[in-house]
């Protein structure tokens, strides 16, 4: 299954210039694996290279963070448990075992893929590794928290 960027739209609240992610490219959702894999498109027109920085443009991590964190959400809002409609945001938690490997600048592909670890009840945590050309630019645990409403109102958490 892939994803194209009206899909990408359907499932994420985030909208320019923080949609992060341009396509999804794989799908996997067996009880075995949940996983996904994403794409970022990173262009110098993006607002952030004005001033980070100029003479050597680097996309910041946070944003790199943000990106993988979304690829993830996607695959959290493709389980058969979301698809009744209802609103409901992935919000994250908790960062864990990060590393940048690698800078990340204009031209390149962020290649994401979006493991699913363990869900309990409103929460749950995703491993997520991002890839240039095959070469690792950043890794993380990341926790997230489910919720219906953009508050930390966690209706329901166990």
């Amino acid at each position: 299954m892939q994803l194209d960027i009206n899909q990408i739209l359907d499932n994420l609240p985030h909208r320019y210039p923080f949609l992060l992610v341009d396509r999804i490219e794989e799908v996997i959702n067996t009880e075995e694996t949940k996983q996904v894999i994403g794409y970022k498109n990173v262009s110098y027109n993006e607002p952030y290279f004005q001033g980070h920085f100029p003479d050597e443009p680097v996309m910041p991590g946070v944003l790199i963070l943000e990106a993988m964190g979304q690829v993830g959400a996607i695959l959290l809002k493709l389980q058969p448990e979301f698809q009744d409609g209802k609103r409901r945001l992935i919000y994250l938690t908790s960062i864990d075992k990060v590393k940048f490997r690698r800078p990340v600048k204009p031209g390149d592909q962020l290649r994401t893929v979006a493991t699913f670890l363990k869900r309990r009840g409103n929460m749950g945590k995703f491993a997520l590794k991002s890839t240039v050309d095959g070469e690792t630019a950043a890794e993380a645990i990341m926790g997230f928290v489910i919720a219906s409403a953009l508050t930390l109102d966690m209706e329901g958490k166990q």
